[in-house]
C-alpha cells in the first residue's frame, strides 16, 4: 500500500473505535492506579488481561507476533515493548504503560507515564518535556496538514530543552487493523505520508530519552532500551481527525488521575482531549470532576 493511501472510518466505525478506545482508557487508568513500590509488571499485566475480558475485550498485544503478554510495561531506561516480569518496582522508577484493547474487531491504543513515589528533578523535566511535545503535535492535528510535518514539532520543542526523539519507531493508523496507514515519524522527516482528513484515525506516540536516542533490542527481541541507559518516557493517544479538528479516541475520563504533567504544563493546563468543540466541553467535565466541583 502506498504510504498516502489512509483508510476513512465510516460513523459506524468510529463508534466502535470510540468504544474500544474507552475500555483501553478505563484499563489503562485502573492498571495505573496500581503502581506503586514492591509491585511487579507481571501483577499489572494479570491485572489489565482480566479488566479487559471484564469488558468483553481483547489485549492487542498477547501473541501479536509472538508477543507473551497483554501490555507493555517499559521501565526508566526501556524505550518501548518491555515484557512485563517478576522485578518489583522501586521508589522513582518510571514506567509507561501501554494498552491496546481489542473490542467488537476494533483496537483502542494508548500508554501513560506513571511514577513510583516522587520523581526527582531530572525525570521530572523528562516527563514534562515529552508530555508538551506530545500535545503540540496533536493540537497540529487537523484536515490538510501533512502528517509529516507532526515530527518537526516534536523535535524542535524537546531538542531545545536537551533531549532527543527516538527514530527506530513511529505512531500509526488503526482501526480493525493494529499497525498500519499512515506512519507518524516523531523528528523532523519529508516523508510523503499523505494529509490529514476527516475519518482518520492513528496514534501520536514520542519516545524521548535524556541521553542518546539510539536503541539496544534485547535477545528477547521485542524489549528496546536506550544504549546509555538514561530514561526514555512516551505518551500515546488513538487519535479521530474531524471536520473540526482532532478528538481523543482514548482520552481520560471523570475517574481518570490527572498528573503533574498535565497541571503544570506551559502548552495545554489541565487534561488534554482534542481541539473540536466536543472535545473541549469534555474537558470542562473532566477538569470539574478532578477538582470536586461537579
Amino acid at each position: 500500500m502506498l504510504p498516502w493511501v489512509i483508510e476513512v472510518k465510516t460513523p459506524e466505525e468510529i463508534v466502535k473505535m470510540r468504544a474500544a478506545g474507552r475500555v483501553a482508557r478505563e484499563v489503562l487508568d485502573i492498571a495505573g492506579r496500581a503502581v506503586k513500590v514492591g509491585i511487579t509488571t507481571d501483577e499489572i499485566d494479570a491485572l489489565v488481561h482480566e479488566e479487559s475480558l471484564k469488558r468483553g475485550a481483547y489485549p492487542s498485544p498477547l501473541n501479536y507476533h509472538g508477543f507473551p503478554k497483554s501490555c507493555c510495561t517499559s521501565v526508566n531506561e526501556v524505550i518501548c515493548h518491555g515484557i512485563p516480569d517478576n522485578r518489583k518496582l522501586q521508589e522513582g522508577d518510571v514506567i509507561n504503560l501501554d494498552i491496546t484493547c481489542y473490542l467488537n474487531g476494533y483496537h483502542g491504543d494508548c500508554s501513560e507515564m506513571f511514577v513510583v513515589g516522587e520523581p526527582d528533578d531530572k525525570a521530572r523535566k523528562l516527563l514534562q518535556t515529552t508530555y508538551d511535545s506530545w500535545v503540540k503535535a496533536m493540537q497540529f492535528v487537523k484536515p490538510g496538514n501533512d502528517y509529516k510535518d507532526i515530527g518537526a514539532i516534536i523535535e524542535d520543542h524537546i531538542v531545545e530543552r536537551g533531549f532527543t526523539t527516538v527514530k527506530k519507531f513511529c505512531g500509526h493508523g488503526i482501526g480493525s487493523v493494529f499497525h498500519t496507514n499512515p506512519n507518524i515519524f516523531h523528528y523532523r522527516n519529508s516523508e510523503p505520508n499523505g494529509q490529514m482528513a476527516p475519518g482518520h484515525t492513528f496514534t501520536i506516540e514520542p519516545m524521548i530519552c535524556e541521553g542518546t536516542a539510539q536503541c539496544l533490542t534485547w535477545p528477547d527481541q521485542w524489549t528496546a532500551t536506550t544504549q546509555d541507559g538514561l530514561r526514555s518516557a512516551q505518551f500515546e493517544h488513538t487519535l479521530l481527525v474531524t471536520p473540526e479538528g482532532v478528538e481523543a479516541l482514548t482520552g481520560k475520563i471523570e475517574t481518570s488521575p490527572v498528573q503533574f504533567w498535565e497541571r503544570e504544563s506551559d502548552v495545554h493546563n489541565g487534561v488534554w482531549l482534542g481541539t473540536t468543540p466536543a472535545a473541549k466541553a469534555r474537558e470542562e467535565i473532566v477538569k470539574a470532576a478532578s477538582t470536586g466541583e461537579n
